[in-house]
């Protein structure tokens, strides 16, 4: 940016991509008075927009989120169980760790957090040096003796760590007068790192603590830390303005975390790996995400009641105009769809061609008028035909002129009629198929569900743990994952040579594996679509991309279980804290299919049936079943 065309000041070029740029360098520039200027947009600022909108249509009073309080308990409660996937800048694998250790209870802790989650704090090892010291578990020292009293004012919030800028150039001010014009001329030459810059400030910095009664040890304690902190020290107001949304985003989970969810869903409509994350951990919160409904969706998701709707937009080959007629026809004199044929005959003809209906029946979006979707793309073409052909003479006037204006035709509809015949449903299988290939995703279920405990036990991280830690972990690293094909694009090389790229997928996420060369000819013949693959390789990063580069696959066995849930009985008076823990414990230690029933007795020996969770289910076994009699007696068994 400058005060004049920029043409005056430098020359520019026209890069292959349409943008324009400077031919000198950024220092340069910056010497002629150019400013570079960074306009980011955030998506989250559009969520809370969203979330705010889907609190006042789900019926609950309007909030200002700008008047949100800072000290709300459930939200830093929320933060500290690390529960935070979703919230800004806190929804990283590593910061949902570090948030768990850090347990904050007060606004300053997610400023902090903000500045010190970047690679030159980590790697000094600040994060976890901030946390221990919170929370009492690291003694605070101070830089020298002689500076502890005088930095307090400075230090004190942040446990004795230079977190930001602010600090640095206070610091200067405190030990060797500085103005804040020459301390923020300090600041920028410790930023850029340059030793000839350093040595000219260092010069007076000392002259200015000795000058204050400070020791040339003190001056060197100081400055050997001030140095390589202020090269990566972070604004204080950047800090704290996006420590702000997280609280805000944070807050809305904690309190709205349907309205909330339904909106994160929409931000990530177009990425169908994040889309798959946040339905898993919708699920995980115990919130239900409908499929869509042709009586019941508007274009976006939406929150309805306690669950999550999808929208009708979401659906693969489904436009908002048609949408937007769908909703108009339902919300008119007629009222929502009666069955299947009732929404053929009355839709307008913008939202009656044979691809769209098709992707509404496989989307599952008829299910609650007319749930047989294989009955309904049986006959979905002919019930289309049926009623095009009136709905023509209807657009063209030659309906009977004494027919009744105000039902559009509907006499004339009702003439055409095709039966929904009685066939036996899809299996699970193809419908979640249909479903995956509509929604980009499975959504009433997933073919891996009841297998979250088997998949934990054959892979060494989450395909989303690699993605977000596959920077950090570096290219090369070698990891083991587990989960389902759902592609096999088979190809061959320049060289004549084969090779393959496969994508898996577990509960949140997927990632694309290469298979090259004698990996790929030893695992060709098992490489499949829906088969549950073991999978090791390296990890390799292209343009932000995570990919795999498969040095080994397996065919885990996958045997064939007892598929009775395991029963434990208990008196009421054995559920105590600590031993439902252990047992959770010894459950986590045993992944397998069975599900695991809790028989609660009260004192006249009702049974109350609980069940755990699928992450809970187990492989029967007699050490599992030893370490269960072990916790609570032989009799909490039956016996074998």
């Amino acid at each position: 940016m400058g005060s004049a065309p920029i043409t005056d000041t430098s020359p520019l070029l026209e890069r292959t991509d349409g943008t324009i740029t400077t031919t000198f360098e950024y220092h340069t520039c910056e010497t002629l008075g150019l400013v570079k200027m960074d306009f980011l947009g955030l998506s989250n600022l559009t969520i809370i927009h969203d979330t705010l909108k889907n609190i006042e249509a789900n019926g609950k009073p309007a909030i200002d989120y700008t008047k949100i309080p800072l000290d709300d308990a459930e939200t830093y409660k929320l933060m500290s169980r690390g529960d935070t996937l979703g919230v800004f800048q806190l929804d990283s694998d590593g910061m949902r760790s570090l948030l768990k250790t850090l347990k904050p209870d007060n606004f300053n802790d997610i400023s902090a957090l903000i500045a010190l989650y970047r690679p030159g704090p980590m790697s000094m090892d600040s994060h976890t040096n901030y946390a221990k010291r919170k929370n009492g578990l690291q003694k605070i020292t101070p830089i020298h003796p002689e500076l502890e009293e005088p930095l307090k004012q400075v230090l004190d919030e942040t446990y004795g760590l230079i977190i930001y800028q602010e600090q640095v150039q206070s610091a200067a001010r405190i030990l060797a007068g500085y103005s804040l014009g020459k301390a923020d001329v300090l600041r920028r030459a410790m930023g850029k790192k340059k030793p000839e810059v350093l040595a000219k400030e260092k010069v007076p910095f000392f002259a200015g603590m000795k000058e204050h009664g400070y020791s040339e040890e003190a001056s060197q304690a100081v400055w050997d830390i001030l140095v390589p902190f202020s090269g990566y020290a972070f604004n204080k107001a950047h800090s704290a303005a996006y420590g702000l949304i997280s609280y805000w985003t944070a807050y809305l989970k904690t309190h709205y975390p349907v309205e909330f969810m339904a909106a994160l869903l929409q931000g990530a409509a177009t990425n169908k790996d994040k889309t798959a994350l946040y339905l898993g951990e919708a699920r995980r919160m115990g919130i239900q995400v409908l499929s869509p409904d042709v009586n019941e969706s508007v274009y976006e998701y939406s929150a309805v009641g306690d669950v999550v709707r999808f929208g009708l937009g979401a659906i693969r080959n489904v436009g908002d105009k048609a949408v937007a007629d769908i909703i108009a026809e339902r919300e008119g004199p007629r009222g929502k769809f009666v069955n299947f044929m009732d929404f053929i005959r009355r839709v307008p003809l913008t939202a009656l061609n044979r691809r769209l209906v098709e992707s509404l029946i496989k989307a599952g979006a008829f299910d609650s008028i007319d749930p047989n979707r294989r009955a309904l793309l049986t006959v979905h073409e002919a019930a289309i035909d049926s009623v095009v052909s009136l709905k023509r003479k209807q657009a063209e006037g030659q309906f009977d002129l004494f027919s009744d204006a105000e039902d559009g035709g509907a006499e004339a509809m009702g003439d055409a009629s095709v039966t929904v015949p009685d066939l036996e449903e899809w299996d699970k299988k193809t419908k979640l198929n249909f479903e995956r290939e509509m929604l980009g995703l499975y959504v009433s279920d997933h073919p891996l569900s009841g297998m979250q405990s088997i998949l934990a036990s054959l892979r060494e991280m989450s395909i989303a743990h690699l993605v977000d830690r596959a920077k950090t972990m570096g290219e090369g690293q070698q990891v083991t994952l587990a989960g389902l094909v759902t592609n096999v694009d088979r190809r061959v090389s320049k060289k004549g040579n084969p090779w393959a790229i496969v994508t898996i997928e577990d509960m949140e996420s997927s990632i694309q594996c290469m298979f090259f060369g004698k990996v790929y000819e030893a695992a060709a013949a098992e490489l499949a679509v829906d088969a549950i693959v073991q999978i090791r390789g390296q990890v390799e990063l292209r343009d932000e991309t995570v990919s795999l580069r498969a040095t080994e696959m397996q065919i885990p066995t996958l045997e064939a279980e007892d598929e009775r849930p395991l029963v434990i009985t208990l008196p009421s008076v054995a559920l105590e804290r600590q031993r439902m823990m252990q047992l959770g414990q010894v459950l986590a230690n045993h992944p397998g299919y069975c599900e695991v029933h809790l028989a609660v007795l009260d004192e006249k020996g009702n049974a109350q049936v609980l069940t755990f969770g699928d992450r809970f289910r187990v492989k029967r076994d007699t050490s599992l079943f030893a370490e269960i009699k072990i916790l609570f007696g032989p009799s909490c068994l039956p016996a074998a």
